[in-house]
């Protein structure tokens, strides 16, 4: 019940997880130029390295610096349990995901640096196809589940080998509230490579666009929203009947969900007409977010 403590963990969590979306932004502006994704034909928004505005050394220099100090936050503030006898251990889960998030800043596009160093320059997550999942683990439930976990394993001392029943148990409804956030967020890069697809395969990037098509992509972009929606059915009937309505609160987004829709899953945009449709995906998540974040707030005041 330690509330005080809940604030400066996810003042914490936040600065990591944007520290790498920095890096893992500027690794890709790098990677895609140097591997022939970026050209004078790119069709989406402009890349630094690719208009020249940076030189793909000062790309990188700058994915480091934030690496590094996402490195820091991590094993200074997140990694720590402060639960043991004689002082702090390290959080396994957490060793884990701040690991892994810092693996992934670069090994989603991939490319010569840094993994070219350690023989792994072939490794490229999004070039795979894989990219869509990854975007989902992380950005929907590794970002929402988080700071529930830092909470409930630091303030409550839970260990996530000893206690894993009670534990998975406290995270069910954070893990259920991340799914259709992960979905969402999903969404922002399916636009990204439904648009970008004629550019990625000359650049060999097999994303699902390009595996599987343009309507593949459409109809994905189409099940992600709507299946975001039904999730706040689903919480209508999980809820106690008193604070039931705090869980449709997200369906107030849904008029922003139809010109997406309309222009990304039943329309005929391409090319250059999806790029307000990217940022458009990305402010649907923001305001579905703020929502369920807002009805989660009222039902436990309640």
């Amino acid at each position: 019940n330690d509330a005080a403590a809940l604030l400066p963990m996810t003042i914490q969590f936040a600065a990591f997880a944007g520290l790498i979306q920095i890096s893992t932004n500027l690794h890709n502006d790098y990677a895609d130029f140097v591997k022939g994704a970026d050209t004078d034909k790119r069709v989406g928004q402009a890349r630094a390295t690719q208009k020249g505005w940076l030189t793909p050394y000062e790309t990188c220099r700058g994915c480091v610096v934030c690496l590094m100090a996402s490195l820091f936050i991590g094993m200074r503030y997140l990694i720590p349990t402060n639960c043991s006898d004689g002082g702090s251990s390290a959080d396994p889960m957490m060793v884990f995901i701040v690991l892994s998030s810092l693996f992934n800043a670069v090994a989603y596009t991939g490319g010569p640096f840094p993994l070219g160093y350690i023989g792994l320059g072939n490794i490229s997550i999004g070039y795979s196809g894989l990219g869509d999942l990854f975007v989902f683990l992380y950005f929907g439930i590794v970002a929402t589940v988080s700071v529930p976990y830092l909470y409930v394993t630091k303030t409550a001392c839970i260990s996530p080998l000893e206690d894993t029943t009670k534990l998975l148990q406290l995270l069910q409804y954070p893990f259920l509230c991340s799914v259709p956030i992960g979905f969402l967020a999903t969404n922002i890069i399916v636009v990204n490579n439904l648009r970008d697809r004629h550019t990625d395969i000359h650049a060999g990037k097999r994303t699902l666009a390009v595996r599987f098509g343009a309507a593949f992509a459409k109809m994905e972009y189409l099940l992600l929203v709507v299946a975001s929606y039904v999730f706040c059915v689903y919480f209508y009937l999980l809820e106690a009947e008193s604070v039931r309505w705090t869980t449709v609160l997200p369906l107030l987004s849904l008029p922003m969900s139809i010109p997406q829709l309309k222009a990304v899953a039943c329309g005929g945009k391409d090319g250059q007409m999806l790029n307000e449709h990217v940022g458009g995906a990305a402010k649907l998540q923001l305001v579905y977010c703020i929502l369920m974040t807002a009805g989660c707030l009222i039902a436990n005041t309640r």
